[in-house]
């Protein structure tokens, strides 16, 4: 028999205290944040879905294989475990590690990047695409139609559009594009899954035009689930064979390890090129480290480790996929427009149809994260036209969706959390008629989500 309630399948082993705030006080800390939820205080935050990047708890096991943690510079033990845990399941000839996935990104992108270069995307997430316009090469975004339609029923809405790939590749080809990415899931998307279908064509598409392809992987645990639960034929296989094949079809891969590997910290780059291996390695030890701890402690490297092996279990994987279904679901019961389907690690509130008032340049997605904010203590974030309506020019356009992610954190809030959750935005729903728009006061050019300052229009 199978029960309706989503248990936990963990026990709490200690607890971190929340701070209650009122109304009044949270529209202080947003005055004094310049409106941006980045820049408040953690200690504002009464449930914090900012990001599931590093946000997450880590396991008995995993605090305890910090314990072996050795922090030789060169060659420790803890080196070994790490490489040995990330080869299992991704068995590429080299492993870079790296303090984070950007600067993974940042090296692979300093390596083969550069002024008229294009390097196509289902969906460039916000890191990736300013590392690759920071080397003044050009990031194109080609996830099929039914990815850029909020309410779209699509199993594999972060599939890349073949045909699409294959025109760009046809054009340009190899003196123009030196790699294609495919990110799995597809997190500016709604965190929409890639099926092992998608992935065998765009395989199949850079060997006829000879480029190599790669994979943004830090949430791959995620996306072979739900190939497991929705392609055909793929339900009997154990989640590391799916994520083994996965592997298979790529060249490479970067990995930002804060997010399904369970770390606080970390990331890699892994390939199989030894020419490109040795350039990024080179890059590795001026800004980052030696290539066997990268910017990591040994202890970092342990959990990471260990991180690996409970990503791909079954209980785990049921678990955090449905209770992140049983928070859209809800909202999308009480008459809130989400991203459909619900993704693996989040919940996308569309606010351009929650907020058809608010233009897309007056930043519907910031207004309505920052009326989460206030109303109940929550932050999320906006992906919308603040985070990617700059374009290279200076110029500003609309982004293709105005959402409002709410990222779970990893075994971190429980289902009663969850409840209170739904509840607020219920409530700011209720008055979405009366929320306007904002305007950017102060920003930088680069990644300006971060730091940028608003007020009300």
């Amino acid at each position: 028999m199978e029960f309706k309630t989503i248990i936990e399948p963990f026990r709490i082993h200690s607890v971190e205290p929340l701070v209650m705030t009122t109304p009044e006080q949270r529209r202080e800390a947003l005055k004094a944040a310049g409106n941006n939820l980045f820049s408040l205080r953690a200690v504002d935050v009464l449930i914090d879905l900012l990001t599931d990047s590093g946000t997450g708890a880590m396991s008995r096991d995993q605090w305890a294989a910090m314990q072996q943690g050795d922090e030789s510079y060169a060659g420790s033990p803890s080196w070994f475990r790490f490489l040995e845990s990330v080869q299992d399941l991704f068995p590429f000839e080299h492993v870079i590690p790296t303090h984070q996935g950007r600067a993974a990104e940042r090296i692979l992108f300093t390596a083969i990047g550069g002024e008229g270069k294009i390097v196509p995307n289902n969906t460039h997430f916000d890191t990736t695409r300013a590392n690759v316009e920071y080397t003044r090469a050009s990031a194109v975004d080609l996830v099929i139609a039914e990815g850029r339609d909020s309410q779209s029923m699509h199993p594999f809405k972060g599939n890349m559009d073949l045909e699409a790939l294959d025109a760009l590749l046809t054009e340009h080809g190899p003196e123009v594009v030196p790699v294609v990415f495919v990110t799995i899931t597809n997190n500016s998307g709604g965190g929409q899954p890639v099926s092992l279908e998608n992935l065998r064509g765009v395989r199949a598409i850079c060997d006829r035009h000879g480029i190599p392809f790669f994979l943004d992987a830090c949430r791959f645990a995620e996306n072979a689930w739900f190939i497991k639960q929705r392609e055909p034929g793929q339900s009997d296989r154990d989640v590391r064979d799916i994520v083994r094949e996965m592997a298979s079809l790529a060249d490479g891969m970067t990995m930002s390890a804060k997010k399904d590997p369970l770390g606080n910290i970390g990331g890699w780059l892994a390939l199989n090129d030894d020419a490109l291996a040795e350039q990024c390695r080179n890059l590795l030890i001026l800004t980052e480290g030696f290539p066997t701890y990268g910017g990591l402690a040994g202890r970092d490297l342990d959990a990471l480790a260990q991180g690996l092996r409970e990503a791909v279990q079954h209980d785990y994987l049921s678990y955090r996929i449905r209770s992140t279904a049983y928070l859209g679901e809800a909202l999308a019961n009480a008459g809130i427009p989400v991203v459909q389907p619900t993704g693996g690690h989040a919940v996308y509130i569309d606010a351009a149809a929650l907020l058809p008032h608010i233009s897309p340049l007056e930043y519907p997605g910031q207004a309505l994260a920052i009326a989460l904010y206030e109303a109940g203590g929550i932050r999320s974030v906006e992906i919308g036209s603040v985070m990617f309506g700059l374009q290279p020019d200076g110029t500003e356009v609309p982004a293709a969706l105005e959402l409002v992610r709410l990222a779970i954190p990893r075994r971190t809030y429980t289902q009663s959390h969850i409840d209170y959750v739904i509840e607020v935005c219920e409530s700011v729903a209720q008055r979405a008629d009366e929320l306007s728009g904002y305007r950017i006061t102060s920003t930088k050019r680069q990644m300006r989500h971060f730091t940028a300052t608003f007020e009300p229009v």
